[in-house]
């Protein structure tokens, strides 16, 4: 359960009874998993490199963002991969159909944010990748709970950027093992400076300005205004 809905019952519910059937920090003994460290700008090819193992029937990949999961769809149909993605701008029509197609195999891969994903329950599901790495270490367990179901083997891939390390470092401290780094391919990570924090966007999209203290050309006219009226009430 999301810290989020516990707390909220903590506030309604007095002294209730959790029962859990695995705890949050399990995963499945029948799920493979495995990073990549690759940059953010390789990361579409490296999928596409990946998906050439014709094995690899369908795959449910998730992104951190809607606008994400929407590029990611829009360059796996350019590389002739068929590809739907489902998020909470699309209609329940077209999330239902990306859904129908992604499990009779029509599509290939289907891409998902975590709250659209919600509702996908597939038995025969083997392979997912983390396309972005989530900051929430729970959430991680969620992702690659979609596969290895009802004893079936499943395969977990993440694709590590140098920002995300510090999440990956919390992922592993929560499932108290070491995930294994998979270092043959051939869009080994280069960058290793981290990123500078983004800056926050004021309304319209435009980046907030920070107050100088100054005051702008507007208010000092009024200054003046004031001053010169003050003086000839006086004189």
């Amino acid at each position: 359960m999301a810290p989020e809905i516990m707390t909220l019952a903590n506030g309604i519910l007095r002294n209730p009874t959790k029962v859990e059937i695995t705890p949050i920090s399990t995963t499945a003994e029948t799920i493979t998993q495995h990073v990549y460290h690759v940059d953010k700008v390789n990361k579409n090819l490296l999928m596409v490199h990946i998906l050439k193992e014709e094995k690899i029937k369908n795959v449910l990949v998730f992104t951190e963002t809607k606008h994400g999961a929407d590029k990611v769809t829009r360059f796996l149909v350019e590389k002739g991969i068929s590809a739907e993605a489902i998020h909470g701008n699309k209609s329940q029509n077209n999330r239902q159909r990306a859904l129908s197609n992604f499990k009779e195999q029509t599509t290939r891969v289907l891409v998902a944010t975590d709250i659209a994903s919600r509702g996908i329950d597939i038995d025969q599901l083997e392979y997912m990748i983390n396309y972005d790495i989530p900051n929430i270490s729970e959430t991680y367990v969620h992702r690659i709970g979609r596969t290895g179901r009802a004893g079936n083997r499943g395969v977990a891939l993440s694709f590590c950027e140098h920002d995300d390390l510090e999440f990956l470092q919390d992922i592993e401290k929560l499932i108290s093992k070491k995930i294994p780094v998979i270092e043959d391919h051939p869009f080994p990570k280069t960058n290793f400076v981290k990123s500078p924090p983004k800056q926050q966007r004021g309304r319209g999209g435009n980046p907030q300005k920070k107050p100088t203290g100054t005051a702008s050309s507007g208010d000092s006219n009024r200054t003046v205004a004031k001053k010169k009226n003050n003086y000839y009430k006086h004189k």
